[in-house]
């Protein structure tokens, strides 16, 4: 009798490999971001203004992107433990459409509704 490769496992490893590779996208970013906030600001107080409104925009990127961050450990943490596709509220299996579209999803559609 041959032992297959269990198909839900290889769709959990396509997910982790896609959840790396934004990690590392959103890894990028969020170097790109910090170097641009600790930049000099320029000598006119007009160009300063602006930089600082940008610096305030950038601050809520880098905020949204470390969240993004935290959710992919968490989800690449679960696939490692073996607990990943499992409903955190009612502990029932998490649809696999639902993890391709959302891969850090912890919840059901059920109980995220």
């Amino acid at each position: 009798m041959a032992i297959g490769i269990d198909p839900e496992m290889e769709t959990y490893q396509e997910i982790a490999k896609a959840l790396e590779n934004r990690l590392a996208e959103l890894t990028s970013n969020i170097t790109e971001i910090d170097n641009e906030l600790r930049s000099l600001l320029p000598a006119d107080w007009k160009e300063q203004a602006t930089q600082l409104e940008n610096q305030d925009a950038l601050e809520g990127i880098e905020k949204s992107k470390l969240q993004e961050i935290h959710q992919i450990r968490e989800a690449l943490q679960r696939i490692g433990e073996g607990s990943y596709g499992v409903c955190a509220q009612c502990g029932e299996t998490i649809d696999p459409r639902r993890l391709k579209a959302l891969p850090t999803a912890t919840r059901c559609i059920a109980c995220a509704g």
